[in-house]
């Protein structure tokens, strides 16, 4: 079984390797030696080094307190997530599946071999608790593909406690400097021995766009605009580099799903949501005779993480609900009928979307994702004024989402309305996302605009939970009855999701004259 911990850690250099007096940090009360460590670790990777280039490591180390297989995603500069696995002669299963979306079809070899001797002091404060590790590190690198050559250096390295405040490392920091240590100019022993042997280098790294936070997760907010080189000049730019973010956070974002981290299935839905409203909206400045058919795969991926995604919120606003019931309206067993409804159906999900991700169709899916960023379908109108096409389109959107809520609202209550303010909200949704690719080349209209749709998206939104918590209580009402236990509370919450829908198509004609009146495309 594998085990997870965030690593806040920060490297330096120094011309004579001397460190300072380190109880002068304010919270040191004391240096403690704590030794040498001899580690020997080696690397892998694919032979046009995927994983590298993707500031992905993987390694086998022996030696230290922590020996074992080592899998480390980046989170932000200076942090990364690191995986840990048990020495074994093989990569353990659950570490391949991690590297898998970057991996795919390659085949995975040791790549350099590092040697390090490793002089070790613990930084604690007055009640002898850890603040942070620091080491002196001495590495020898030795190239085992693509090359023959070796390497020597020197590095200081401080990792943060866990649970530990980053802004310590800011003082440790000042202290270091004070002495002539600077910070390295190398992210990670790996990056330096590929530097520094002989063979080739790692490709580019795609600048890309995600939110830092969870394993795996990219390290700048989805939606943010990413250009391969240079700023976005024509309409094709934009649309592309905010194309080219959403393929970087589904990659990016499938560790953490894999690994079942907080909103992980929710962020890599996004990102294939954006990314086919982009298809769809920007029709001008992208063919969809190619792009249509990756849309449909992008919504059958959506689909599936969807499976356990709207079970799992569904689940936590009934059991909510039902919190906030009295004792004496609750009659039977149900809150236990409603757990055993979530857990079975989380549990089903689970190995359903585990076996989605290592489908042949879902890898198949982002090689297809890769060939679409790298030459892209661009149509005559991509080369056009980014102002002009990219707020046609997005007022495209717009004037659909007008008509939908208007129709909507002048349905009598009941499944037609209700149909109706969903289909609204998937529009407003798509209007939102046109606007988030459209802002960098507008501006302020588009920013409006964006937080316009994403308010409505978020009462239309509740509308639609009441929409699907009614028909689950109605489902669950009806098991009851059928085992000899009581409705009652089904029914009375059944009730109170209809106060809240009749609540959300109340306020919604003032709301949506708001939107209407304060459009600036």
């Amino acid at each position: 079984m594998a085990d997870a911990k965030r690593e806040i850690e920060r490297k330096y250099e120094s011309d004579d390797s001397g460190l300072p007096d380190l109880t002068g940090v304010a919270g040191v009360a004391n240096v403690l030696d704590k030794g040498t460590a001899e580690l020997d670790a080696t690397y892998h990777d694919t032979s046009d080094l995927r994983l590298a280039s993707a500031r992905v490591t993987l390694r086998h180390r022996t030696g230290g307190s922590d020996a074992g297989w080592h899998l480390k995603l980046p989170v932000a500069p200076g942090i990364r997530d690191e995986i840990h696995a048990p020495l074994s002669d093989t990569l353990p299963d659950e570490l391949a599946a991690l590297a898998r979306s970057r991996v795919r079809e390659g085949r995975l070899i040791p790549v350099i071999r590092l040697r390090t001797t490793r002089e070790i002091q613990h930084l604690v404060d007055a009640d002898g608790k850890l603040l942070a590790e620091l080491s002196v590190d001495r590495v020898r690198a030795e190239r085992l593909f693509g090359g023959t050559g070796t390497a020597q250096w020197t590095e200081i390295e401080v990792e943060l406690a866990e649970g530990g405040d980053p802004a310590f490392l800011d003082k440790v920091e000042k202290r270091l400097g004070k002495a002539g240590v600077r910070p390295s100019k190398s992210a990670s022993k790996l990056a330096r021995a590929l530097s520094e042997t002989k063979g080739g280098k790692p490709r580019p790294k795609k600048k890309a766009a995600g939110k830092a936070g969870t394993a795996g997760r990219p390290a700048a907010t989805a939606g943010e605009p990413a250009v391969a080189a240079g700023k976005p000049v024509t309409a094709g730019d934009h649309v592309m580099a905010y194309a080219r973010a959403q393929r970087d956070a589904i990659v990016e974002l499938d560790p953490a799903v894999r690994l079942d981290t907080e909103e992980g299935v929710h962020d890599m839905r996004v990102a294939t949501r954006r990314l086919r409203s982009t298809f769809r909206t920007f029709g001008k400045v992208l063919d969809r005779k190619v792009t249509d058919p990756i849309a449909d795969e992008l919504k059958w991926l959506a689909g599936e993480l969807g499976v356990g995604r709207d079970q799992e919120v569904l689940a936590e606003r009934l059991l909510a609900a039902l919190a906030d019931l009295p004792d004496t309206l609750v009659t039977g067993p149900v809150h236990d009928r409603m757990r055993s409804w979530a857990d079975e159906s989380e549990r089903g999900s689970r190995v359903r979307l585990l076996g989605v991700l290592d489908s042949e169709r879902y890898l198949a899916l982002l090689d297809t994702l890769d060939a679409f960023v790298a030459g892209p379908p661009l149509l005559k109108a991509a080369a056009g004024d980014p102002e002009k096409v990219l707020a046609k389109a997005v007022h495209k959107d717009f004037a659909k989402v007008a008509d939908l809520i208007e129709t909507g609202m002048a349905q009598p209550p009941g499944h037609d309305r209700d149909l109706g303010l969903h289909e609204a909200r998937k529009k407003a949704k798509r209007t939102r996302y046109a606007a988030e690719a459209a802002q960098p080349a507008l501006g302020k209209p588009a920013k409006t605009l964006l937080k316009s749709m994403k308010s409505l998206q978020t009462l239309l939104g509740e509308h639609q939970d009441s929409v699907m918590a009614r028909a689950t209580l109605r489902e669950l009402s009806a098991v009851a009855h059928a085992a000899g236990e009581s409705a009652f509370t089904y029914g009375l919450l059944h009730g109170r999701e209809e106060q809240r829908a009749a609540a959300v198509e109340a306020g919604l004609p003032e709301q949506w004259q708001a939107v209407k009146t304060g459009a600036p495309l």
